[in-house]
């Protein structure tokens, strides 16, 4: 039997390791780099979960200050494990294409950088995480190239107005490190307030401050209706902006679901899945990860720590068994 694990964020490298150390032949791929997603992520960004809940294959994290890891450390840690375990990964490899032959195996199409390949394959694994496109507002001008909808490094808006588009912890963390990178910041937020149960606990304190003191605009009940060059218009008022960071979620790309036939259900377009072996409502076809979770329409409730718990289901599917895996575990 050989499996195609297609992703290789935290958890399709983790599932790597454990069908490595189970003897199951499998082939890896990933569109881009390991970890793809997360290197869109800020410079320096802190994660709100901690270390030993981000831990991998019994691998520990271990950071100088003792604190929450950042986006650079995780990055590392990644390729650490990855050459730890001696990964072989397909990186920058698109699987484009999929058969179901006769023997109900796959046979996949792929394209690299040397040209197309095909494989044929038993089992797949779809552990594509579930960012995978910025959440469009249909606002005119919001695909000009001073709108940018990731945030990388506040550096970038020096000395310039910037207006932050939403109220949740990408919106606050651009909004609080590009006033302290020295850029004259608004926020436009469609709601009255940010929510604490949302917002990470250390940000929340941080951005009212700013606001109290006047070094922060914040412009509640609004939202762009157009973006010009340098000014946006919101509802009651046109403000001047150099730049304009949307930051107003992610989507994620429901493309492989299709092509394998997966079902998708619901506002949020989750993937049909039995919960206890994490195969789809395709025979053969399994799901891992945070792309479970679809596109929620508002707060994210699946990440890294809460899908330690599919790798052992996964790979006891595979052995013709169950295993009982509560949600929420975490490996140590």
């Amino acid at each position: 039997m050989t499996v195609a694990v297609i992703g290789a964020g935290p958890i399709g490298i983790e599932l790597a390791v454990a069908l490595k150390q189970e003897g199951i032949d499998y082939i890896h791929f990933d569109a881009g780099q390991i970890g793809s997603t997360i290197a869109w992520y800020p410079i320096q960004m802190l994660f709100h979960s901690s270390s030993d809940r981000l831990s991998l294959a019994g691998v520990p994290i271990q950071v100088p200050n003792q604190q929450k890891v950042t986006r650079e450390e995780y990055l590392a840690y990644l390729r650490a494990v990855v050459m730890q375990f001696a990964l072989q990964i397909r990186t920058y490899e698109k699987v484009i294409a999929a058969d179901r032959l006769p023997d109900g195996a796959f046979e996949l199409r792929t394209v690299a950088i040397d040209g197309e390949h095909r494989y044929r394959v038993d089992r797949i694994v779809l552990a594509i995480g579930a960012m995978h496109a910025p959440r469009m507002l249909g606002v005119p001008g919001e695909e000009q190239p001073h709108v940018h909808h990731y945030f990388v490094d506040p550096h970038m808006y020096f000395g310039k107005k910037v207006l932050i588009v939403g109220g949740r912890n990408s919106a606050v963390e651009a909004a609080v490190r590009c006033q302290r990178a020295g850029a004259d910041v608004t926020i436009s937020y469609r709601r009255d307030d940010f929510d604490p149960s949302i917002v990470k606990f250390w940000l929340l304190p941080e951005v009212r401050a700013l606001i109290r003191d006047n070094r922060v605009r914040f412009l509640p009940r609004t939202y762009p209706l157009e973006i010009g060059r340098g000014t946006v218009r919101l509802q009651d008022q046109t403000i001047e902006a150099d730049f304009v960071l949307m930051m107003t979620g992610y989507r994620q790309d429901p493309t492989l679901f299709n092509l394998f036939g997966v079902e998708l259900r619901g506002d949020d377009r989750q993937p049909v899945y039995d919960p206890e072996t994490m195969e789809t409502n395709v025979n053969g076809v399994f799901v891992a990860g945070t792309a479970v979770a679809g596109t929620p329409p508002r707060k994210v409730t699946v990440i890294v720590e809460t899908c330690h718990v599919h790798v052992p289901r996964i790979v006891a599917a595979l052995r013709g068994a169950r295993v009982a895996v509560p949600d929420g575990a975490v490996d140590d």
